[in-house]
C-alpha cells in the first residue's frame, strides 16, 4: 500500500476507536512522525513524537534502562520494547512504535550490519517487536524503516 493510502486508513480506524499515536524514533530521525504529520487532520489523532537518537535521550525522554543499553545496544529488541512501552507511558497515545536501526553508511558490524532495524509497537495490552534487514543506502533505509512502521500501526488498528 502506498504511504499516503496507509496513513489514511490508519487515520480513519485511530478516529474510529478515539485512539491517539506516539512514536519513539531514533534512526529515522523524526521521519515517522513527519510522514504521519503530512496528513491533514492529524492533530486528532498523533499526540507526539520522540526523537532519542542518543542514548542519553533514550533514557532521558523514554525511560529506556542504562542496563538494557549496556547490556544489548541501541539497536535491540530490548531497546525497543523499552522505547515504545516509555512513548505509552509519557504520552497520551493508546498506540505507540518505536524504531532503533542503523541506517548507514558505517556502524554496521558482522552481528548488527548495516539496515539492520528493530521496530516495536506497544499498546496497553501488548508490545510486539520485529526486527528486518532492510537493504540500500541510508535513505533507503530510512524511507523502508518508515514503512514498516506505519505498516505495523495499521496493523494493530485493523
Amino acid at each position: 500500500m502506498e504511504r499516503t493510502a496507509t496513513i489514511n486508513s490508519l487515520a480513519e480506524r485511530l478516529l474510529q476507536r478515539g485512539w491517539q499515536i506516539a512514536c519513539a524514533e531514533s534512526c529515522t530521525g523524526g521521519g515517522i512522525a513527519a510522514a504521519l504529520t503530512d496528513v491533514a487532520g492529524s492533530s486528532a489523532w498523533f499526540d507526539r513524537g520522540f526523537v532519542t537518537y542518543s542514548n542519553q535521550a533514550k533514557q532521558e525522554m523514554l525511560g529506556v534502562a542504562a542496563e538494557t543499553l549496556a547490556a544489548f545496544g541501541a539497536v535491540s529488541r530490548e531497546t525497543v520494547i523499552e522505547m515504545a512501552a516509555g512513548a505509552l507511558q509519557r504520552s497520551h497515545a493508546q498506540l505507540t512504535v518505536a524504531v532503533s536501526g542503523i541506517a548507514g553508511p558505517g556502524g554496521g558490524t558482522p552481528q548488527k550490519p548495516v539496515g539492520t532495524v528493530w521496530l516495536a509497537w506497544a499498546t496497553a495490552d501488548e508490545v510486539v517487536a520485529v526486527d528486518h534487514l532492510f537493504p540500500g543506502d541510508r535513505a533507503q533505509v530510512r524511507a523502508a524503516t518508515i514503512d514498516a512502521a506505519l505498516q505495523g500501526l495499521l496493523d494493530r488498528v485493523t
